[in-house]
């Protein structure tokens, strides 16, 4: 039997002496998609917080685990050249450091931490360039500061740009619609379905089904309180959509 993408066993944690997660259990196989939905609040951006190993979330306990290894005693930059890529609600800006630069040392960092070798700057550039066309970046983009200045749009685009270069093993796609016209999702959703294949896997978290339209799961899930409260095929979403989540957040 092969070993689990990623494997988490009955997980509490929270933020600041909250607990936000509830006895969480998950498994991501090589290749598949699977889809979490829940209304606000339901800790679906704490989890993807708590895979990256963003600063301040405490896990109390349950196991994490990322191709047989425990995630938990991974730092951040161990965890993103282990292959978990994260597609942030909101990415943030850095002012002065050009996408290029920033991409580049990712790339290589990547690299030397696999024993490859690193990629000279024209090998680079050119395959930076032709990831960037198919999401419609243009070279004069590629020069500015990373996400200055950017629209909601652009802003995506380039996140899903890092994820074509770095070919990540688990894509976490948290709110990855959120801003995003149409045509802009419709390019963001295309550069994501070009990296599915038979060992790379997606999880995407969203409020609203039209994500899955264009990004379509193998499974979803509904995550309310904390938890996964029921899973089903992509019928589910649909489900979701004409019905809302009011079953799954009943007063107690």
């Amino acid at each position: 039997m092969n070993t689990p993408l990623l494997e988490i066993e009955d997980l509490y944690a929270g933020v600041a002496g909250k607990e936000i997660i509830k006895g969480f259990n998950l498994t991501i196989n090589e290749g598949e998609v699977h889809a979490i939905m829940g209304p606000n609040g339901a800790g679906k951006s704490t989890l993807s917080y708590l895979l990256c190993g963003k600063p301040g979330y405490e896990i109390t306990s349950g196991v994490i685990k990322f191709r047989g290894k425990n995630l938990m005693t991974m730092s951040v930059e161990e965890r993103a050249c282990e292959g978990i890529f994260l597609i942030m609600q909101y990415p943030v800006e850095i002012p002065g450091v050009p996408v290029t630069s920033f991409l580049k040392y990712a790339v290589n960092a990547q690299r030397k931490y696999h024993n490859q070798p690193e990629l000279d700057t024209m090998e680079f550039i050119k395959m930076l360039r032709e990831e960037g066309r198919k999401l419609g970046i243009d070279a004069e983009m590629l020069k500015r500061p990373v996400n200055v200045g950017f629209s909601g749009g652009e802003k995506k685009r380039l996140e899903t740009l890092q994820m074509a270069v770095l070919k990540p093993q688990l894509a976490i796609l948290d709110e990855a619609d959120s801003g995003l016209d149409i045509d802009a999702l419709k390019i963001v959703a295309e550069g994501v379905n070009n990296l599915r294949d038979n060992k790379r896997s997606l999880l995407v978290i969203t409020h609203y089904q039209r994500l899955l339209n264009y990004i379509v799961p193998d499974f979803v899930h509904v995550f309310a309180d904390g938890r996964i409260v029921k899973s089903g095929d992509k019928n589910l979403a649909l489900e979701l959509e004409e019905k809302g989540y009011a079953e799954f957040v009943k007063d107690k």
